[in-house]
């Protein structure tokens, strides 16, 4: 089970990371224009409307990979305090009472929100250019079946949690776990630690190359 956890968190962390080179497009698109306004007076047709449907896209895909690191704003002055039993119990609670049913009707109104632009082939009306935006549109039921996937997974670490009293390990704890592990191994002399990790068990101590 933990493998299948870790496995969507890998997911929404490779969208949320891919995603996130959105902001160097967006930055490169607003200097652009700048410089063309307020240098040239030559402001671009295109630079508005490029410049919400990149910020739109790194935010919204962002979503589903902040959930994962538990990276969503919370007010946590009385649940930081709790157990994690606790803890999950109340998340649990919140997750069916708002957050699924928000999430379903977030994916109905948004599919129905992008075939609508899709059947019409809607253009912006904030440019003259008038590029079709139903394709951005398409990315807020697909951004519902993210979110709800990893929300799922979400619940069912509030269950564990319950069950045995401790958060299960997320990807960021693996992954910040594996960085102390060789910040550790690089301040120590490699022989030492292979005899340290060999007493443990952890690994065979090979001496047959040994002269």
């Amino acid at each position: 089970m933990q493998r299948l956890l870790l496995g969507i968190d890998r997911f929404s962390t490779l969208v949320g990371q891919t995603f996130a080179w959105s902001i160097i497009v967006l930055t490169l698109v607003v200097t652009y224009e700048v410089v063309m306004r307020y240098a040239f007076r030559a402001p671009t047709t295109w630079a508005y409307d490029t410049s919400y449907m990149l910020y739109g896209t790194l935010f919204m895909m962002a979503g589903a990979y902040a959930l994962s690191r538990n990276g969503h704003v919370r007010g946590d002055f009385l649940y930081r305090n709790f157990k994690p039993a606790t803890q999950a119990k109340f998340d649990l609670v919140l997750y069916i009472l708002f957050f699924f049913p928000a999430i379903f009707a977030f994916m109905i109104s948004g599919w129905t929100f992008f075939a609508q632009s899709f059947a019409q082939n809607e253009r912006s009306m904030f440019s003259p250019t008038g590029p079709v935006i139903w394709p951005f549109k398409f990315l807020i039921p697909v951004v519902g079946v993210l979110l709800l996937l990893q929300g799922i997974v979400e619940v069912v670490r509030c269950i564990q949690c319950i069950r045995t009293g401790a958060w299960p390990k997320r990807l960021s704890d693996v992954e910040e776990l594996d960085q102390q592990i060789l910040a550790a191994a690089a301040e120590q002399d490699p022989e030492e630690l292979a005899r340290r990790m060999a007493a443990s068990g952890q690994i065979p101590l090979d001496t047959s190359k040994k002269g």
